[in-house]
Order: C-alpha cells, then sequence, then structure tokens
C-alpha cells in the first residue's frame, strides 16, 4: 500500500513537472517568424481579450488563451498601455507581454533645424502623423498654454528648440510642444539668463534678435558681426532693413522677394519700421542667441551677400553700394 502511494506521489509529481515545463516552455517560445515587420495599435481603454485578437490578427501569437490567463494570473493585464508599437521579430507570450506593459510604442523622430518657423515646425509633426495643423496654432495662441510656460501671448515662435525629438503618437500636442519649450529653458544657462537682464534687453527681445540673426546668417563665424550691425542700427535707431522679418511678414510667400515686399506695411517691414519686430521670426540656435548678447566690437552698419554664403560688411552707405554693385554684377 505505501509503496504504490510512493509511486502514485512520484506520478503526480513527474507530471505536475512536466506541466509546468510545457507551460513555461509554451510561454517563452516566440511566435512563428515574421516576414516583414508588424505594426499593430491597441486602442485606448482596449480590453485584454481585444487586445490579444489584435495581437492573433497580427499572426503576433498562437495561443490567446494562454496569454489571457497568464496576463491575469501576473496581474499584467492592467498594465497594458494604448499606442502603436512595432514588431520586427517573433517574440513569445510572456516577451509581448512585457513590451505591452511597460508602454514601449514606437517613437517618431521629429528634428527642429535652426531657423525653422513654427509653421514649418507644425508641418514636420503632421507629416509624422502626431497630430493635426488645427491642434498645434489652437495652442500656440491659447493664452493658458502660453501663460503657464511663461511664454508672451504673441504665440510660441522662436520658443520651440532646435534638436531631435523621439515622440510617440499617443502623445498629445500639449506634450510635444511642452517638451520643446523644456528645452529651449534647458538651454539657457543661468549666466545667460544674468547677461539677459544686464543687456538692457527683455527675454522676449533677445530671443527675437538671435531669430533674426539665425535667418540672416548662414556662417557661424558671422554671427558676432551680424549681431554688431543689428545691434549698432538699434543703438542709432536705424530701420534694422532686415530681409528675412519682410519675408516671415508676407502670407504665402513664394521665395522671391520684390520691391513691393519691401514697401509693403507689415509689423515685420522693418524697412518701414525702427526697432525689433514684434517678435521672434524663427527658432534661434544657442549659439545665435549668445551672439544677440554679445556682438562683435565693430562699427558695422551694412552686410550683403557674396553669394557663397558668406557676408560683406561695411561701415558706411558709400561702402555698402558699392559691395552691392560688386556682388550683384558677379551673380548675373
Amino acid at each position: 500500500m505505501m509503496k504504490r502511494l510512493v509511486v502514485g506521489l512520484l506520478l503526480g509529481v513527474g507530471v505536475a513537472s512536466l506541466g509546468g515545463w510545457l507551460l513555461h516552455r509554451l510561454l517563452h517560445t516566440p511566435g512563428p517568424p515574421l516576414s516583414q515587420p508588424v505594426r499593430i495599435y491597441i486602442p485606448e481603454r482596449s480590453t485584454l481579450r481585444t487586445t490579444a485578437e489584435i495581437l492573433v490578427s497580427a499572426h503576433l501569437l498562437t495561443n490567446p488563451r494562454l496569454f489571457l490567463v497568464w496576463a491575469r494570473l501576473t496581474k499584467q493585464d492592467r498594465k497594458i498601455q494604448e499606442g502603436e508599437y512595432l514588431f520586427t521579430a517573433a517574440l513569445s507570450p510572456v516577451d509581448i507581454l512585457r513590451l505591452l506593459s511597460k508602454g514601449a510604442t514606437l517613437r517618431y523622430a521629429v528634428t527642429v533645424v535652426e531657423g525653422m518657423t513654427f509653421q514649418q515646425i507644425v508641418h514636420v509633426l503632421v507629416e509624422k502623423g502626431l497630430g493635426a495643423a488645427d491642434q498645434f496654432w489652437c495652442l500656440s495662441r491659447d493664452p493658458q498654454f502660453l501663460a503657464a510656460w511663461g511664454l508672451p501671448p504673441l504665440g510660441l515662435e522662436g520658443y520651440l528648440y532646435p534638436a531631435t525629438y523621439q515622440f510617440s503618437r499617443r502623445a498629445t500636442p500639449e506634450v510635444i510642444l511642452g517638451q520643446m519649450i523644456a528645452r529651449f529653458y534647458a538651454a539657457l544657462s543661468p549666466a545667460l539668463y544674468r547677461q539677459m537682464a544686464a543687456s538692457g534687453f527683455s527675454v522676449h527681445q533677445i530671443i527675437t534678435l538671435a531669430s533674426l540673426i539665425e535667418k540672416e546668417t548662414a556662417v557661424a563665424a558671422e554671427r558676432t558681426l551680424v549681431s554688431a550691425v543689428f545691434h549698432n542700427r538699434l543703438r542709432q535707431q536705424m530701420p534694422l532693413q532686415c530681409d528675412s522679418t519682410v519675408i516671415y511678414g508676407v502670407p504665402e510667400f513664394d521665395g522671391n522677394l520684390t520691391r513691393q515686399h519691401l514697401t509693403t506695411p507689415s509689423p515685420y517691414n522693418t524697412y518701414l519700421l525702427r526697432g525689433l519686430p514684434p517678435g521672434p521670426i524663427a527658432s534661434p540656435s544657442r549659439e545665435s542667441i549668445v551672439a544677440a548678447l554679445n556682438p562683435a566690437s565693430s562699427a558695422y552698419l551694412y552686410f550683403v551677400a557674396k553669394g557663397d554664403g558668406t557676408h560683406e560688411f561695411s561701415v558706411d552707405l558709400a561702402a555698402h553700394n558699392r559691395a552691392v554693385r560688386r556682388f550683384q554684377k558677379r551673380q548675373s
């Protein structure tokens, strides 16, 4: 009798061990190989069963019942996060569940280049499928959103820092723009803030000036020289005569700056108005912000493009006109 009992116990342990081994193997064995990367989307508030059905339909899961049972036993069914996921290789049920619980959703790289306008940034975001244009434009005019970030009521132009960002499609426009603004503030060191306070200009004016420098400068070494021209003109109450500001104020600019553009009134027409325009015209780099605060020691009042990305700088109008004729003739 005792012998039978021992044999029965051993058999039971063996069966249990075998069952445990089989369960472990099923849970940790990847599904069928993928012929190409598979992209799925788990909608917000999806049930565990709906999630399993999505995985089965995408041929990522072959045993949905086991997936359901294991997710509930481990209480990971409550941790699955909505969003877009990319699978480049077959995964086991355990690994799939871990991925969904971590919310390791697909992320899209968005690069804000120095000198990009808000309109251009919105275009990139929309192209990446990260939101609708009107959502971003509405936020740029939302007094509460702007005030929450300590920004002037004019909008977000100039305050979205040039950098490469990674966003998932579940990121809201508030989160996306907020990260760019936060990066802007992070780029301004306490030393820069002290310089701004001592400069006689407001932060908004410095960022505006930096955006002009960014748009007018293709060569880094010229940033402080362009800054000097603008500072000297402001000091002498001369119009800045900055083409980039005029272009910014032209709706649907076609790339051809005309005399009519230069004589058409606009808050951004610095040929007609003295002083800085109302606000930034693009996202300046940190280097342009530093240049706005540290102009070169120079008496330059004019500059003209040479056609190779650099400029010819002049201290008086006669020298400037000669340079204009020389470089216009060279480019014709």
